[in-house]
């Protein structure tokens, strides 16, 4: 049997589709995020700074952080493929940029689910905050930091600040038929964090409480200590159920964290464990009489540096590790 040869019109056809597809994708709204699909109604997308969350239903899209203020075109490009409905409802862990710089440009192209009255009566209305566009909730401590009243100066416009916040525990909702709960965890990365708890879906957010790419980033400046992020890492693990043992079922409460890939109860008790045993050998060190820049030589990560460290960036191992002992040094 001979060779059989397409036609050149054929050939020509196949190039200039290829040609249009790959700059279809190079140009591609959503090409720089990744979007995970973690339950049949929530996705955690990558890549637009801190991870963001989403929940979607009945009543709308449930999100847990916004990224950076570059790249929300593209994470609302990456949103109108997830769902038809608009975003309704956003929630901060806390109070940095790469979580909360798309607040404003995200919650505008929202609608709120309370436009005439804001949620729950008093107080200011999401009309007047953001112009009937998606709440913002966070803990009062983030708004207090994003409009410049605590800690560093302020960053962010009106439109990017909460439009409710609470000072206590918990927040709890009811949204997309799901049980949410905004669970303040303080004194960990910061004195603002809250942990994101979806009963019904079993999923948590975590923000830089849990951050699978780094070490965390303990910011003593604001109200963080290395006791405090353990503690919450306890909390987190009471919270999240792992898979049965011996059994062949998969079934488990996954874990979305600040940074780096999905988790789950396992991965939350390797972190745990790696920061408690990092914690008693820096203390060991300090009741020794070493110095900080003598702790830093000696190198207390060692066994995780590799996996969680890094000598470059915004944060390197050496800043960790003088985070640790500046929390062990000083007296809350």
């Amino acid at each position: 049997m001979g060779r059989y040869f397409a036609p050149r019109w054929v050939a020509a056809i196949l190039i200039t589709l290829f040609i249009s597809l790959a700059a279809a994708q190079s140009t591609s709204p959503t090409r720089d995020l990744d979007v995970v699909q973690v339950r049949p109604n929530v996705w955690m997308i990558a890549g637009a700074g801190g991870n963001i969350t989403v929940h979607t239903g009945e009543q709308g899209i449930v999100l847990v952080d916004s990224g950076t203020a570059a790249l929300a075109p593209k994470v609302l490009a990456v949103l109108k493929t997830l769902s038809t409905g608009k975003v309704r409802y956003m929630i901060n862990t806390g109070a940095d940029a790469d979580h909360v710089g798309g607040n404003g440009a995200i919650a505008r192209a929202g609608l709120s689910l309370y436009p005439q009255t804001g949620f729950g009566g008093g107080g200011l209305t999401d009309a007047v905050t953001n112009s009937g566009g998606a709440a913002i909730l966070a803990h009062d401590n983030v708004n207090l930091r994003m409009s410049g009243l605590h800690g560093k100066q302020a960053l962010f416009t009106v439109s990017d600040r909460p439009t409710e916040t609470f000072t206590g525990n918990i927040k709890s909702l009811y949204l997309n038929d799901d049980g949410i709960q905004a669970i303040h965890l303080p004194n960990g990365h910061s004195d603002a964090d809250l942990v994101v708890f979806f009963r019904r879906a079993d999923v948590i957010a975590t923000g830089d409480i849990f951050d699978e790419a780094h070490f965390p980033v303990i910011d003593i400046e604001n109200g963080g200590r290395i006791q405090g992020e353990i503690a919450a890492l306890n909390r987190l693990l009471e919270l999240a159920i792992p898979p049965v043992p011996l059994v062949w079922l998969e079934g488990r409460t996954m874990i979305i964290p600040g940074h780096g890939r999905l988790a789950d109860h396992a991965d939350l008790t390797e972190y745990r464990d790696m920061l408690t045993i990092i914690r008693d050998r820096v203390q060991n060190m300090i009741d020794s009489g070493l110095t900080l820049e003598q702790i830093k030589k000696a190198d207390p990560t060692q066994g995780y540096r590799a996996r969680w460290g890094s000598d470059t960036g915004p944060w390197t191992t050496d800043k960790f590790v003088e985070a640790v002992y500046k929390s062990l040094i000083t007296k809350r």
